[in-house]
């Protein structure tokens, strides 16, 4: 769906509030406050477009109430023009660029990019455990440290840089998980939370993943230091191939991802990487080739809007950002 048939489709601010509603609440309209099921429509004079009055606790909300999108004075529409740009693009886009394209402020949509990966963010963790045929890698983001005269910095995996664990399921989900450090100890509770142990586990021949690996159905591994890569169905090049995609996003679209924020970062690869489908071409060649295109923007928008609620998104004094998680959800 381009722009052109997206304004056709919901083309005023009703609409969209209304496609907002559907979503967030598609069980029926829920107060976010004591989840009461009943409520009443305000339709006074003085009352905001899309207010409502709950007839348990008498208070007030609407759609974003209590989401990341809390609090909001910006229209809907804007909301949804950047969750449309975010979910298009390849690899992420910054704020400077979507502040361009909806008419905010480069700070305004950098908190709007950072509310819509919150989603993303709820919607991974309510991932299931993958299983089937696993494949687990390790990945390090971050460039070289400044030089300093008469200071050697370590180099490989006692480096300063950032580590991520990741895991994927062949032709499934993906659970990319930040570290401080990538050992032994430190990954097997994430991969008891994340993969079932009637898997198949594919690594390369990293330590850290042989304890690990003994409590899956089998565990094969392909040697990287001697050039193997593929040894017939064992590879991890699904998980290399996440791994240039957050290369990609990190050095041509965010520059710098602050370990404060790298989980919503990743949320949203994740979360790219999971609502896309395989298409076959023909190349030039006369090759086969699949190529994997984003899914439809309303299948997206049904996975990832019912997310909206349970946590809050607030500016600070300080100019930072601070995550609200909520007890009661929509």
């Amino acid at each position: 769906m381009n722009i052109d048939e997206l304004r056709e489709q919901i083309p005023d601010e009703a609409s969209c509030r209304k496609l907002f509603e559907k979503l967030i609440w598609p069980d029926g309209r829920i107060c976010p406050h004591c989840r009461c099921l009943r409520s009443y429509r305000l339709n006074g004079l003085t009352s905001r477009a899309g207010l409502y009055e709950c007839a348990r606790c008498k208070r007030q909300f609407t759609v974003t109430t209590r989401t990341p999108m809390h609090s909001t004075k910006l229209p809907l529409w804007k909301w949804l023009l950047a969750i449309y740009y975010i979910l298009n693009s390849s690899k992420g886009i910054s704020s400077v660029f979507l502040g361009r394209l909806i008419g905010v402020k480069q700070s305004t949509a950098w908190k709007m990019g950072h509310a819509i990966r919150l989603m993303m963010q709820h919607w991974s963790d309510e991932l299931p455990m993958l299983s089937g045929t696993i494949e687990m890698d390790e990945k390090f983001i971050g460039g070289k440290p400044r030089y300093h005269y008469g200071i050697r910095h370590k180099g490989g995996k006692a480096t300063a840089k950032q580590s991520i664990l990741v895991t994927i399921q062949r032709k499934g989900p993906v659970i990319p998980v930040p570290l401080d450090t990538v050992k032994t100890d430190t990954i097997a509770p994430i991969i008891n939370a994340v993969a079932d142990k009637s898997a198949d586990l594919m690594t390369d021949k990293s330590y850290v993943f042989h304890r690990s690996g003994k409590q899956f159905a089998s565990h094969q591994s392909v040697y990287h230091m001697a050039k193997e890569y593929a040894r017939g169905d064992v590879h991890i090049n699904t998980a290399e191939s996440f791994n240039a995609m957050l290369e990609r996003a990190k050095t041509g679209v965010f520059h710098y991802m602050s370990p404060k924020h790298l989980g919503r970062y990743l949320s949203e690869l994740s979360f790219r990487w999971a609502n896309r489908d395989p298409k076959e071409v023909i190349t030039k060649m006369g090759k086969k080739k699949t190529i994997w295109k984003p899914k439809p923007l309303l299948e997206q928008l049904t996975s990832l809007l019912p997310f909206a609620c349970g946590s809050q998104l607030r500016w600070q004094r300080t100019g930072a950002v601070r995550q609200i998680a909520l007890n009661n959800f929509c």
